[in-house]
């Protein structure tokens, strides 16, 4: 069975920087696509960033310039380097991976359980 384990959550000023790491583990012959997306108290789950396996990315517009996402398809692994972290970047933030394939005709969407980023002073 394929699971997404999170870390690197934690509490950061403003201004500061934190890194998160995503580990698909399981039977996996493939991953087309790992992303991060972030929920608030009280709002809808967004994305953040998300990345193929050529490694072409796409970014939340509020996340520009700020955030780095990359993967490793070799270790089924994604991160999203964080930098002038604001308050409003405060959420619980979970990895996603689609289209992971695992045997012929069975092409999973698997969601990580996230974990909490607090940027406050």
């Amino acid at each position: 069975q394929v699971q997404l384990v999170e870390s690197g959550g934690g509490l950061v000023q403003p201004g500061g920087s934190l890194s998160l790491s995503c580990a698909a583990s399981g039977n996996i012959y493939s991953i087309n696509r790992m992303g991060w997306y972030r929920q608030a108290p009280g709002q809808k789950r967004e994305l953040v960033a998300r990345i193929d396996r050529g490694s072409n990315a796409d970014y939340a517009d509020s996340v520009k310039g700020r955030f780095t996402i990359s993967r490793d398809n070799a270790k089924n692994t994604v991160y999203l380097q964080m930098n002038s972290l604001k308050p409003e970047d405060t959420a619980v933030y979970y990895c996603n991976a689609q289209g992971v394939v695992v045997h012929v005709g069975d092409y999973l969407e698997v969601w990580g359980q996230g974990t909490l980023v607090t940027v406050s002073s």
